[in-house]
């Protein structure tokens, strides 16, 4: 039984059914030639996503991506040490002296895996703050994600993980529109704040979220296929890249369509304030969803949901 036989025969009711509403749907305005803008927050590269995502990419179904700083890095973390990461059994249990041991033997843990400090992240740093230098010194700058996919495409980096696992490598190939909202709360980002203060490296050598917005208007306005905006989670990866819309019709009194088709895979409750969970219709009230717009909600874990709808469009 393929994936998609699966989810049609066995997904009916609750989350179960909108998860199936949704794949259904979004592979029709896929096939009608609609692409997809994906936000990706929480961990989901370092949950390996980029083995159901970079098929996706290389398919032609993603026409752009929004995504943490986190999720850009750490996808390229496992591409340079996956061999090196660890995986953690029974981590609820885990106490602070565990913790604590991870720690001196710099192993940074994500729940139930732990990044390697010097196979990662020291490598990344190690290959990117060449670039860094060179742009500091040419008084030339880039947006975060150009400096990765110059690392990647100049095979700046020693690859130790499965190159076609990496959603990051098929973006950069792909030359995939990327927007990093808030990059600077990444590790890399703290890691280029700290080569500012030491190093002599120009802060405007990295771009910043502006930049990314202004990008981002660019590229909504040249847009000729309908796009669907399907959400993993919230937080700032997905708040950002919606708001463009409004942006440009109430603030530039242009006129763009809005988002075609929308879904978000997320467990927060609007009742608590938290605006990761606000519900579709309350996003119509800004401008950024038309009431005929499809709008899916799947209140559930991204990590099962997300590889699920997307190995049901592959096939």
């Amino acid at each position: 039984m393929t994936i998609r036989d699966f989810v049609d025969t066995y997904f009916h009711h609750f989350n179960a059914g909108e998860v199936r509403k949704a794949a259904q749907s979004l592979a029709q305005f896929l096939s009608d030639g609609g692409k997809i803008f994906l936000t990706l927050a929480g961990a989901m590269s370092t949950a390996r996503l980029g083995k159901v995502l970079a098929p996706m990419i290389n398919s032609g179904y993603i026409a752009g991506i929004s995504c943490t700083g986190a999720n850009l890095e750490e996808d390229v973390f496992l591409l340079a040490a996956n061999s090196h990461y660890q995986s953690i059994e029974d981590w609820r249990s885990l106490s602070a002296d565990d913790d604590a041991d991870l720690l001196e033997k710099k192993l940074n843990r994500v729940t139930d895996v732990c990044i390697p400090e010097d196979q990662a992240i020291r490598a990344i740093e190690k290959a990117i703050f060449s670039l860094w230098q060179e742009y500091s010194t040419a008084q030339q700058s880039a947006l975060p994600h150009e400096f990765f996919y110059q690392m990647l495409l100049n095979n700046q980096l020693i690859i130790d993980g499965n190159p076609d696992d990496s959603w990051v490598l098929a973006a950069a190939k792909h030359n995939l529109p990327l927007f990093v909202p808030g990059w600077e709360d990444s590790t890399l980002g703290n890691i280029f704040a700290s080569h500012v203060i030491q190093s002599d490296i120009d802060p405007s050598v990295v771009k910043s979220g502006i930049h990314y917005m202004t990008e981002l208007a660019k590229w909504y306005e040249s847009q000729t296929t309908q796009l669907a905006f399907f959400q993993i989670g919230g937080g700032i990866a997905g708040d950002f890249p919606i708001c463009v819309v409004p942006m440009l019709n109430q603030d530039l009194q242009r006129q763009v369509p809005l988002w075609s088709w929308f879904c978000q895979i997320s467990e927060a409750n609007p009742s608590y304030g938290g605006y990761s969970g606000a519900p579709p219709n309350e996003k119509i009230t800004w401008g950024k969803l038309a009431k005929e717009t499809p709008k899916f909600v799947i209140e559930s874990d991204a990590t099962i949901v997300a590889p699920l709808i997307f190995a049901y469009l592959l096939e």
